[in-house]
């Protein structure tokens, strides 16, 4: 696993300067004002970037969720039972939950992957990816090994190049995992420096108690194994999860194939900033979603240098965002593509030439 590791970190490279220069002048070339249009401008600039096209789809869409349970719930940390993961990860393959409906209605494919889930099970549309039943309590020990965690990682990988050999055109990352805000907290305390009372919040809803209990555990941990904030594999065996490492994978493996890549919430945040520390060129791969309630999303999104484009109050998870976002994205590549020009609308636009000298777009 190492090897695929090392090799797409390597083949990860620069955005298409050409493409967006291409995207920039088509937008200035549009009959309206520059910019008034704002992020969807901006997205459409960002995947020709990416892909190196002027023109492109969001017509076959996927959602990657990898399911994994964590053995810190064992500390009390979540409000609901660790059964739920099983639960919720076969309702996901069903299209019962929230991104299972959400999926279906912007017509999203989602890939389902174990990388973890304490049960010996088999469900259709559940791809069995299993390292182990679980990551380890990581209040009492590390969560995994640093070999489990490049298997998880090269999951993430993989997964991302089946839905490239598929012809899938956006990809979003989402999981399933009941403890998984707490592994999520802890990744991020230690990539920020920040203490848990800065950057941790109630995830599911536990009590004061747990909340509490939640925050001593992780500044605990942290204390205890001492994760090397420059080695993100480092920090994911530490005190992260299979989830988070698969997430992590799917982040590098985007920006290694080209290929556009939807952060959901606080947790695939925390995986995209995991991956971005890796190699910083893949935050010009990913487009946040909405801005979840969850504290430590801003966090993130700070570390990231980017915004999220919706404000839904939504914190379920599951990579829900996603196919919302997959719908924007396809329409801010059908404006760049078939909104009239100037010249096609008949419009003498000299009044704008003082107007577009001082404009700048970011791809």
């Amino acid at each position: 696993m190492q090897n695929l590791f090392d090799e797409i970190l390597a083949s990860i490279a620069a955005p298409d300067e050409a493409a967006m220069e291409a995207a920039c002048a088509r937008q200035l070339s549009l009959a309206k004002p520059p910019r008034s249009l704002g992020r969807l401008e901006e997205i459409s600039v960002q995947i020709a970037s990416i892909t190196g096209r002027l023109y492109n789809r969001a017509d076959r869409r996927r959602v990657l969720v990898f399911a994994s349970d964590n053995g810190i719930v064992e500390e009390g940390v979540a409000s609901a039972p660790q059964s739920v993961t099983l639960a919720q990860t076969i309702n996901i393959a069903r299209g019962l939950t929230g991104v299972g409906v959400l999926a279906r209605h912007y017509h999203s494919e989602i890939d389902v992957i174990d990388l973890g889930v304490n049960a010996d099970f088999s469900f259709p549309g559940v791809r069995n990816e299993k390292i182990a039943f679980g990551t380890k309590n990581f209040a009492v020990e590390p969560a995994m090994t640093r070999e489990q965690a490049l298997a998880a990682i090269g999951s993430g990988i993989r997964a991302v190049q089946r839905a490239k050999d598929e012809g899938v055109e956006i990809l979003g990352i989402g999981e399933m995992g009941i403890g998984n805000t707490s592994t999520s907290s802890a990744v991020l305390c230690a990539l920020t420096g920040l203490p848990a009372e800065a950057a941790v919040s109630r995830g599911g809803g536990v009590n004061d108690a747990g909340f509490a209990r939640k925050k001593a555990v992780i500044d605990g941990a942290l204390a205890a194994w001492k994760p090397d904030p420059a080695d993100p594999v480092d920090v994911l065996a530490k005190v992260g999860g299979f989830d988070l490492c698969g997430m992590t994978g799917a982040f590098l493996g985007a920006a290694a194939m080209r290929i556009p890549v939807v952060i959901d919430g606080f947790i695939s945040a925390v995986a995209a900033l995991c991956a971005a520390r890796l190699n910083p060129l893949c935050v010009h791969f990913m487009i946040p979603s909405h801005a979840s309630m969850e504290r430590g999303y801003a966090v993130a999104m700070d570390a990231l240098g980017l915004k999220p484009m919706l404000a839904l109050d939504m914190r379920l998870g599951e990579g829900s965002g996603c196919p919302i976002a997959f719908e924007i994205v396809s329409a801010a590549l059908d404006v760049l593509e078939h909104m009239a020009t100037f010249s096609e609308a008949s419009i003498d636009d000299g009044y704008l030439d003082e107007i577009r000298a001082n404009e700048r777009f970011q791809g």
